[in-house]
C-alpha cells in the first residue's frame, strides 16, 4: 500500500502556518537589544527563564531522531530503550544541583573552556574541542538530517538530499540570524507542538488498536508475510513489554543497559556543550534547576508518546514496518537493512485525518529544526570560541560572530557525507546506532570531567592519558562495526567475535573502567595542581574562588579610581575623547556605506563593537543565590521525579 503524502490544502495550510509562526520568532529574536556580542549570541545573555531552559532541554535531545529510532525501536525490540529516557532524568537533577554550580564559579563560555582552566593548560581543551565537532558529525547531525529527510521524503515523494537541501536551509538561517536566544525562544514553542502533536498520535493509535493489553497481544502477532520459513526472522521479541531483558542473550541486557542509560550517559547530561550550555543561560540557579525538572518530567513522555505508538505502526502495517526481506524492504524504505525507522512516520501518514496530518508534519518539523538548530548553535560555540580565538586571540566580537556563522556551512557538508554510514549501521536501527556509536567516542568525556571535577589529584596528563585510550579503543571498536556489518536475518555470522560476542553495552562498560584506570594510575604518577590553582574549579573548591575573586574585585576598583582620577586630571578634551571612541567603534564596525551592509549589519547582529564581556564574581553570586522557599519546593519535585520514575521502572520491569 503506498504511502499517503501530504497533497491536500488543508494539510499543506497548517505547515504553512507553523513556518510562519517560526519565522515571526526569529524576526522578533532579531529587534532585541545587545544581540550583536558573543555572550547574547552563544548565551542568551544569561536571561533565559525556566520554562524556556526546561523545553530547550527536551527539545534539543527529542529531535527527528528521537521521533523516527525510538519508535522505530518499539517496532522492531520493544520498550527497553526507554530507560535511555527515564534514568537520564537522575543525570539532569546532578548536572542542575551539583555539576552547574562548579561551571558557574569557573565562569566558562565552553566545556572545553573549563577543561583548561581546570588543567592548566590547553592540551585538554583543544582535543576535547576537536572530538566534539567529530562527535556532532557521527552522531547528532548526521543522524537528525537523516531522520528529518526520511519523514520529508515519505510525506512529500521528495528525493532524500533535495528534503536535506530544505532542512538545512531554513535551520542554517535561523541559527546564523538568532544565536541562542532565537533557538531556545522557538524551542519553546516547538516543544508544545511536538507535545500536543505526539499526544494526538498516540491517541488515534491506540483508538484503532484498543487498551494497552490488547497491544501487547496484537503486537506478538505482528509478522510480515514475506519471510523465511522456520526462523526467527521477522518475529517479536517475547519479552518486547519489559524494560529489565536477559543479561547474555537479548540485544539489550538489563546490566549494560542500565549502566550506560547512567553512567556512560553522563557525559552527554552533565558534560556535552548542547545540553549544559542551556542550563548556563538561564537567569540564575533556581531557574537552571526549574529548567532541569521541566526537562526531567517532560522525559517521562517518551514511552507513551512514541515507543508505544511504534509498535502500534507495527501492528498496523507489519509487512512494511516489520520486514526482513531486502527485496521488500528496498521497496519499502529504499533501505535493504530494515524499516523499522518509518514506523511513527508511516503511522502518521497513514492514520491521520486532513489537516492532522499537517499538524504531525509540523511536529517532524519542530523536532527536526530544535535539535538542528542547537547543534549548529553549540558547534559554532566550540569552534569560536575555544578554536578560532585561540589561533586569534586578538579576533574582534565582529569577526568571532562571523566565523561561527560560516562555520555552521561547513559542519552541514560534513553531516551529508556521513549519511550513508548512518543509514546502513546497526541493522538500519537510527537508535541503536546512535546510543552505540556515543557509547565507543564519547563516554570516556564524563569520566574525565568526573575525575576532574570530583577528584583534585587528577591531573592533565592523568586525565588526557585517560580519555586517549578510551577513544583509540572505542575508536577501533567502531571502524570494525562500519568494516563488517552485521549480517541480515538468516545470514551466517562472519564478523570478529569481538563484535557479536560481546554486546557494545557491555563494551562500553568495560571502556569506562579503562580509562578510569589509566586516569587513576597517571595522575598518581604525575604532579597536581595545588589548591590555590584549582579555586573554582572543583567541587571541593568552588567556594574558595569568592575569595579571590573579592580581592581581585577590590583591586579592580582601585584601579578604576586612580585611572578616573588620572582622567580627570588630564588635559584631554571631551572633543579628543568623542574622536577616539568613534575610531574605536569604526573599526569594530562594518561599514556603513551602502544600504545592503546596513541590512547584513543588521541581520547578522554585527553592530555593536567591544570586547568578550566577563562573567563577574558579582553576577556568579548573584546567579547561584537562591531564596529558602525556591529551594525546598525544588528539592521536593526533585523527589518527586525520582518516585515517579521508580513507580514506573517497577511497573514494567
Amino acid at each position: 500500500m503506498a504511502t499517503k503524502g501530504l497533497d491536500h490544502w488543508a494539510d499543506i495550510v497548517v505547515v504553512v502556518l507553523y513556518f510562519l509562526a517560526i519565522i515571526g520568532i526569529g524576526l522578533w529574536t532579531l529587534c532585541r537589544p545587545n544581540r550583536g556580542n558573543v555572550k547574547s549570541y552563544f548565551l542568551a545573555g544569561r536571561s533565559m527563564p525556566w520554562i524556556a531552559v526546561g523545553a530547550s532541554l527536551f527539545s534539543s535531545n527529542i529531535g527527528a531522531e528521537h521521533f523516527v529510532g525510538l519508535a522505530g525501536a518499539g517496532a522492531s525490540s520493544g520498550i527497553a530503550l526507554v530507560l535511555f529516557e527515564w534514568f537520564v532524568v537522575f543525570l539532569i537533577l546532578i548536572c542542575g544541583w551539583i555539576i552547574l554550580p562548579v561551571y558557574i564559579s569557573s565562569g566558562v563560555y565552553t566545556l572545553p573552556e573549563y577543561m583548561e582552566r581546570r588543567h592548566g593548560g590547553p592540551l585538554i581543551r583543544i582535543y576535547l574541542s576537536c572530538l566534539a565537532l567529530v562527535l556532532y558529525v557521527v552522531t547528532k547531525l548526521s543522524a537528525s538530517i537523516f531522520a528529518g529527510s526520511l519523514f520529508i521524503q515519505l510525506a512529500l515523494g521528495w528525493d532524500m538530499y533535495a528534503s536535506i537541501a530544505v532542512l538545512l536551509t531554513v535551520t542554517g538561517i535561523l541559527t546564523v540570524l538568532g544565536g541562542l536566544t532565537a533557538v531556545m525562544y522557538t524551542d519553546t514553542f516547538q516543544t508544545a507542538v511536538m507535545v500536543i502533536g505526539a499526544f494526538i498520535v498516540m491517541g488515534l493509535g491506540f483508538r484503532e488498536v484498543g487498551s494497552l493489553q490488547s497491544l501487547e497481544q496484537k503486537y506478538m502477532g505482528a509478522i510480515p508475510q514475506i519471510r523465511s520459513e522456520n526462523s526467527t526472522c521477522g518475529m517479536p521479541n517475547k519479552d518486547a513489554f519489559h524494560l529489565f531483558l536477559d543479561p547474555a542473550a537479548s540485544d539489550y541486557p538489563w546490566p549494560g543497559l542500565v549502566l550506560q542509560s547512567t553512567l556512560g550517559c553522563v557525559w552527554y547530561w552533565c558534560f556535552d556543550q548542547v545540553i549544559v550550555q542551556r542550563s548556563l543561560a538561564a537567569k540564575n540557579i533556581s531557574n537552571a534547576k526549574g529548567g532541569s525538572l521541566v526537562a526531567g518530567y517532560l522525559k517521562l513522555l517518551p514511552l507513551f508518546l512514541l515507543i508505544f505508538p511504534g509498535m502500534i505502526s507495527r501492528v498496523l502495517y507489519p509487512n512494511e514496518v516489520a520486514c526482513v526481506d531486502p527485496v521488500e524492504c528496498k521497496k519499502y524504505c529504499d533501505n535493504p537493512v530494515g524499516c523499522s525507522n518509518i514506523a511513527y512516520p508511516k503511522l502518521v501518514l497513514e492514520l491521520l485525518p486532513l489537516g492532522l496530518r499537517g499538524l504531525l508534519m509540523a511536529v517532524m518539523l519542530s523536532a527536526i529544526m530544535s535539535s538542528l538548530t542547537s547543534i549548529f548553535n553549540s558547534s559554532s560555540t566550540v569552534f569560536t570560541m575555544d578554536l578560532w580565538r585561540r589561533a586569534r586571540p586578538n579576533a574582534s566580537q565582529r569577526e568571532l560572530l562571523i566565523v561561527g556563522r560560516v562555520f555552521i556551512a561547513v559542519m552541514c557538508t560534513l553531516s551529508i557525507l556521513w549519511i550513508p554510514l548512518v543509514k546502513s549501521s546497526k541493522g538500519g536501527r537510527i537508535f541503536t546506532y546512535m546510543t552505540a556509536s556515543e557509547g565507543y567516542i564519547a563516554s570516556p568525556i564524563g569520566i574525565l570531567f568526573l575525575f576532574s571535577i570530583f577528584w583534585k589529584r587528577t591531573t592533565q596528563t592523568g586525565a588526557f592519558a585517560g580519555l586517549l585510550c578510551g577513544n583509540i579503543v572505542g575508536g577501533i571498536r567502531l571502524i570494525l562495526e562500519f568494516v563488517f556489518p552485521a549480517p541480515t536475518c538468516g545470514e551466517p555470522e562472519t564478523r570478529p567475535e569481538i563484535l557479536y560476542k560481546v554486546n557494545y553495552l557491555y563494551f562500553c562498560q568495560m571502556l569506562l573502567f579503562l580509562c578510569a584506570c589509566v586516569t587513576v594510575v597517571v595522575s598518581l604518577l604525575t604532579n597536581p595542581r595545588s589548591d590555590d590553582e584549582l579555586h573554582g574549579m572543583t567541587w571541593w573548591t568552588r567556594h574558595k574562588a569568592e575569595k579571590v575573586d573579592r580581592e581581585e574585585d577590590v583591586k579592580g576598583q582601585n584601579d578604576n579610581e586612580e585611572i578616573m582620577m588620572k582622567a580627570n586630571s588630564s588635559s584631554i578634551s571631551k572633543d579628543e575623547e568623542s574622536q577616539v571612541r568613534q575610531s574605536e567603534d569604526k573599526h569594530n564596525a562594518l561599514p556603513q556605506s551602502s544600504r545592503t551592509k546596513r541590512i547584513i549589519t543588521f541581520l547578522c547582529g554585527l553592530q555593536e563593537s567591544g570586547t568578550d564581556p566577563e562573567f563577574t564574581v558579582i553576577q556568579r553570586k548573584t546567579f547561584l543565590a537562591e531564596k529558602p522557599i525556591q529551594k525546598k519546593l525544588l528539592n521536593l519535585n526533585a523527589v518527586l521525579l525520582i518516585v515517579v520514575i521508580a513507580f514506573l521502572t517497577g511497573y514494567f520491569r
